[in-house]
């Protein structure tokens, strides 16, 4: 044997056996076999609640079902249809958007290129978690005690027949409108801020270095190039109006019919005045879970509702998938 073979097997001999190479393999199979059963688990849940649905209120979808009036009957039958919530959870999310779309794009514009780190920014981004975390049903009681203050009568009705009582209803598609729109704000407004972040910085530069005022570069280019993002954001913000519950409850009033001068459609100002309802305080109010015993036409409904929001969330992925081709 050559001396050249000894050191060979020497360094061979010598050289530190890697134990965790192992181990650190079955942890990454381990790993990604458990991200794998987690998500089968969520998409499995949301499959089998979906199909439930389905399968128990497929039977109360018909045209009549979508096109009539609800009535007050405990017969599936002779219940009607949910034409006015339907109508009622359109009005109350175009408003609520309305309403929180120009505070949400302002608040985010400030955020990204307006304010520095400081700590006015610190305080105001924490305020806009801060209100993302507040329960809904906290907004809704807090929009009803302060909507029922005279002052507040334009946006509902007065109250009447009280002798020595001053004070507003405090419900209506306007209250409930504001009220929604708070509870989206943080929302639209994490999403906006999101979308102008990913915007080149060289297209603002490139604009600002052409001679254009600030302004003009953020409202001509940054925000064109983030239209997209907006949108989604926006698309977003209108599947948390449609799918709540306690906010319309509590300030919409949570009526199975348009209220104010009949019929409804022919004088606006007094519908948005005046109580109504959703999709969902309808589902409330016809489950057993609610005020009803009608799980028929409440599956129904669901039904319904469900597929709103699947259609919002296919336009927000849309949305999103034409900004990455962008």
């Amino acid at each position: 044997m050559t001396d050249s073979t000894v050191v060979k097997a020497d360094a061979i001999a010598l050289r530190p056996v890697n134990k965790k190479k192992g181990s650190h393999a079955f942890q990454s199979g381990l790993g990604v076999t458990g991200v794998w059963l987690a998500a089968g688990i969520v998409v499995s849940v949301c499959l089998f609640i979906i199909c439930y649905v389905f399968v128990m209120g497929r039977g109360a979808i018909s045209l009549s079902f979508l096109t009539k009036e609800p009535n007050l009957s405990a017969i599936h039958t002779d219940s009607g249809g949910i034409l006015t919530p339907m109508i009622g959870t359109l009005i109350l999310t175009i408003l609520s958007i309305a309403i929180a779309f120009p505070f949400a794009l302002s608040t985010s514009l400030y955020l990204c290129f307006y304010t520095k780190k400081g700590i006015i920014k610190t305080v105001l981004e924490t305020a806009v978690d801060i209100l993302s975390g507040i329960p809904t049903v906290v907004i809704g009681l807090f929009a009803l005690s302060i909507f029922t203050l005279p002052f507040f009568t334009f946006l509902s009705t007065a109250v009447e027949g009280v002798e020595g009582v001053q004070r507003a209803y405090g419900r209506s598609f306007l209250v409930c409108a504001i009220a929604m729109s708070v509870m989206i704000l943080p929302f639209i407004v994490k999403s906006i801020s999101e979308a102008l972040k990913t915007s080149p910085v060289s297209y603002f530069e490139g604009a600002m270095s052409l001679g254009a005022s600030k302004w003009r570069a953020i409202s001509k280019v940054v925000l064109g190039s983030a239209r997209q993002g907006i949108v989604t954001g926006l698309i977003l913000g209108m599947g948390r109006v449609v799918g709540d519950t306690a906010i319309v409850w509590l300030t919409l009033g949570g009526t199975l019919r348009m209220t104010g001068i009949q019929p409804w459609y022919t004088n606006w100002l007094s519908t948005l005045k005046n109580t109504g309802s959703t999709l969902t305080t309808y589902i409330y109010f016809t489950s057993p879970a609610g005020e009803g015993d009608n799980h028929v036409v409440a599956f129904g409904a669901s039904l319904a509702l469900i597929v709103i929001i699947l259609l919002l969330n296919a336009a927000a992925a849309l949305a999103g998938r034409r900004k990455k081709n962008g």
